[in-house]
């Protein structure tokens, strides 16, 4: 009876090893990424080299290939559009771009990973889009490493649509597109809640008086000195709310709190942090608006509301 059954079991085995496709199967579970796989990964890398170089040139104070000053691209990039909660929108790109690699290489193994690449790839073209009419009908601008990033996540957004693994019995197009349809919608209109300035007035529009005199004082002369990391200073900023990027800021630690000082800052002699200097005054301390109009003589007219618009 041993004997038997160790033959049959020989048969089976034997059998099992020369069927077709079986070894294609094992091969296919265990093969490198190949296909579609590999072309999802190259545009999610296109994706997060753009994004990272964009988010340095905005981190280092340089200026993007293709966006002098005062281009369509310089335009969108400096609006306000073009950052969220104090960052710049390329870096929240290049967080999501991350994930995405993370996933889509899971997904060789773990078909579950799909359906999250998919979620995500959706939410980021519903943004996506939002942000490229804010460019095209608000900015009147075209911004041309936005729309290869927009292009690049709809690339994926339509690959992974169209190469969903089957069968999936707990995805379906009729539940799961409604629903995440309707998460986009509240991810877009809470932007545009944020944009509006409801909760932060530093994101929303800018003030005619604010803005009128911050370029005041910018033209005026006047010299903001200050630190990344003094809280007066970023107070003195949070009072002009969204035109605080138009003061005449100096950072005087550019090298960190301990590292070498700005020479302007030296030559100043800057001891602390906010120092205004105005018409040759020294102040050493965060003023209110109406205190710097005062100071440096800024006269508030109709006349000048229509020049900052």
């Amino acid at each position: 009876m041993k004997k038997k059954r160790k033959k049959k079991l020989h048969r089976e085995n034997r059998t099992t090893e020369h069927k077709p496709g079986h070894g294609a199967k094992q091969a296919a579970a265990t093969h490198p990424i190949k296909g579609v796989h590999l072309l999802l990964l190259i545009l999610v890398f296109c994706g997060l080299a753009l994004t990272a170089y964009i988010t340095a040139t905005r981190w280092f104070g340089t200026v993007p290939l293709a966006c002098s000053d005062g281009s369509d691209c310089d335009l969108v990039q400096s609006s306000r559009w073009s950052t969220l909660f104090g960052l710049p929108i390329s870096f929240w790109g290049f967080l999501t771009y991350g994930i995405l690699l993370k996933t889509i290489w899971r997904m060789r193994k773990r078909r579950l990973s799909w359906r999250f690449a998919w979620v995500i790839t959706f939410v980021s073209v519903g943004i996506s889009t939002y942000l490229t009419a804010i460019s095209l009908f608000v900015i009147e601008a075209i911004c041309i490493y936005c729309l290869t990033s927009f292009g690049l996540m709809l690339a994926i957004f339509a690959i992974l649509s169209m190469t969903r693994p089957d069968p999936m019995p707990d995805f379906q197009w009729r539940t799961w597109l409604p629903g995440t349809a309707l998460a986009t919608v509240a991810v877009v209109a809470g932007l545009q809640i944020h944009y509006s300035g409801i909760f932060d007035p530093a994101a929303g529009p800018e003030k005619p008086y604010l803005k009128a005199l911050a370029m005041h004082l910018e033209k005026s002369g006047a010299k903001f000195y200050g630190a990344y990391w003094c809280q007066n200073c970023q107070e003195q900023k949070s009072l002009f709310e969204a035109s605080a990027h138009r003061l005449p800021y100096v950072e005087c630690t550019p090298d960190g709190r301990n590292g070498i000082r700005d020479i302007a800052c030296l030559t100043r002699n800057i001891q602390r942090y906010p120092t205004w200097i105005i018409n040759n005054q020294r102040y050493e301390l965060a003023l209110k608006p109406d205190s710097l109009a005062r100071y440096s003589k800024f006269r508030w007219s109709k006349e000048k509301a229509a020049d900052t618009q």
